[in-house]
Formats: structure tokens, C-alpha cells, sequence
């Protein structure tokens, strides 16, 4: 397994790896909570890794894209300055329990340390469905900081 940056020649196949995410939250919320368009994701990824706003680390199983984990930079006062945020982690089935997601998370927290960030931020799909995601983040280090996401659309 070789886990490395995004680049524009890997955005198709982590496009459709988000698609798989997000089927699989809807399923197990029994909600339709996103939208999603494969073409519309493939070109919001391809201009968010190009203007460095989004980073992206896929694990690869030879030419097969196994999982990955994408961070974005915010900055605020409460956390002391700038931190990561990770908006989507996945790990393809087949890999799961198998470390693949530890390994990405690692490679996820040593770039934020490259990049001088204070903490990662993360918010697990809904609860209970998600309480092993819970547990795992919880393992590896996370701690519950209250509150829960709230959105508006604009």
C-alpha cells in the first residue's frame, strides 16, 4: 500500500470514493443528506488540489484506490491560529480493519505538523449509525469539544 498527495491523474478515482461515502452515510441514516454529481465533484476536486485549497492523500493498492483523507486550512482565535479540518475520510470496504485508516490519519496529522497547525478538527457522520467512526477517532487521539455541526444553505 503507497499512500501519496492528490494530484489532478488521481482526482476521478477519489471523486468516486466520495460518492461511495456519502452513499454509504444516506444508507445508514436512511436520509438523503447530500447531493452528489460525479462529473460536478470530479471538476470541484481537479480546481480545489490545484489551487491548494483542499489537500488530498489517497492510499493505492497498485492502480486501485484504497481510501483517502482530505484536509483544508482555517484559522480562527479559539484554536490559537491556523488547524486542519478533515471534511471527508474514507476507506473502501475491502480495507477496512486492516490499518489503512490509521495509516492515513498519521499521514494526515504529520502534515498538518509540517504546516504548523495548532490541532485537526473532524465531525463524524451521525450517531449512532457512526459510533465505531466515533471510537475510532477517539483512539487515535481526538477528544469530543462539544457542540454539533449546524448548517444554512446560502
Amino acid at each position: 500500500m503507497m499512500i501519496r498527495a492528490a494530484t489532478d491523474r488521481d482526482v476521478s478515482q477519489t471523486a468516486e470514493m466520495v460518492g461511495e461515502l456519502l452513499a454509504e452515510i444516506m444508507a445508514a441514516i436512511g436520509e438523503q443528506a447530500f447531493n452528489f454529481d460525479l462529473p460536478a465533484t470530479i471538476d470541484r476536486l481537479g480546481t480545489f488540489i490545484t489551487q491548494e485549497k483542499y489537500y488530498v492523500f489517497v492510499a493505492w493498492d497498485g492502480d486501485h484506490a484504497a481510501g483517502f483523507v482530505a484536509l483544508y486550512e482555517s484559522c480562527s482565535l479559539y484554536a490559537e491560529g491556523a488547524f486542519g479540518t478533515i471534511p471527508e475520510f474514507y476507506v473502501r470496504p475491502a480495507y477496512r480493519s486492516k490499518e489503512l485508516g490509521l495509516q492515513l490519519l498519521s499521514k494526515a496529522k504529520a502534515f498538518g505538523r509540517s504546516r504548523g497547525w495548532k490541532r485537526l478538527e473532524v465531525t463524524t457522520p451521525p450517531l449512532p449509525q457512526f459510533d465505531r467512526t466515533l471510537a475510532f477517532y477517539e483512539r487515535e487521539g481526538f477528544a469530543i469539544s462539544g457542540g454539533r455541526k449546524l448548517k444554512v444553505i446560502l
